[in-house]
């Protein structure tokens, strides 16, 4: 292969890892918003959306014209669908973390019940897991990127904890129904956030290891 070739790889590696890199930052300023009801955070997460957007349309742009122009194969061709796919959760984490943003923005608007989950736990383990699923690729490494998918239990256990805890509350005050369904999809969108980085990892199992990962048993 050329090096024009190996630098095109190169570039498109340094921007999906870029934009890895503000996906966890978005991640990172959305759970601070919940912890602390900040609205106006909150507004600003889910107006600065098309940062991501735009980035991933053009990772995908160039993905594509590498596969046309220089049509790799091999490991060459499983880090281009690599990179696609990885694109494509990190575009979907930026979207699940604009959700958590306008839930944000509607319960910071009303005032607090006397029940209100503490999401502390939960946020650290979806971006310790979005952080080892990058760290993965980075490295290309599988044990971690194992780690990661193993934690996916953990947080769907906190999800489920907020669901019980959550009905509950429904039920004692009812009046604040809308608040407490904005407090359950909070749990919803995290808990979607570790899905789409469970995903990284399982993509980076493919890349390293040739085999596809997804429905495997584990």
């Amino acid at each position: 292969m050329t090096k024009h070739f190996r630098r095109e790889l190169e570039n498109v590696k340094k921007r999906i890892l870029t934009l890895g890199s503000l996906v966890e930052d978005r991640v990172r300023e959305a759970a601070l918003a919940v912890e602390h009801r900040d609205g106006e955070s909150a507004e600003r997460i889910v107006k600065a959306d098309y940062e991501i957007d735009e980035t991933e349309v053009e990772i995908e742009e160039e993905c594509l014209k590498i596969l046309a122009l220089h049509q790799p194969v091999a490991v060459d061709l499983r880090f281009i669908i690599t990179v696609i796919k990885i694109n494509n959760e990190l575009e979907r984490i930026g979207d699940q973390v604009v959700n958590i943003g306008q839930r944000v923005m509607t319960i910071a608007k009303r005032p607090k019940p006397p029940f209100s989950f503490d999401y502390g736990e939960m946020a650290e383990k979806v971006q310790r897991m979005l952080k080892m699923s990058l760290d993965a690729l980075v490295n290309l490494d599988v044990d971690i990127a194992y780690k990661v998918i193993t934690l996916d239990d953990e947080v769907d256990q906190i999800k489920n904890e907020a669901y019980d805890r959550i009905k509950q509350a429904i039920q004692d005050l009812p009046e604040r129904v809308g608040y407490y369904i904005n407090l359950l999809l909070i749990s919803r969108h995290l808990e979607r956030i570790a899905d789409h980085a469970t995903n990284i990892a399982e993509e980076v199992v493919y890349l390293v290891e040739g085999e596809i990962f997804r429905h495997s048993p584990y």
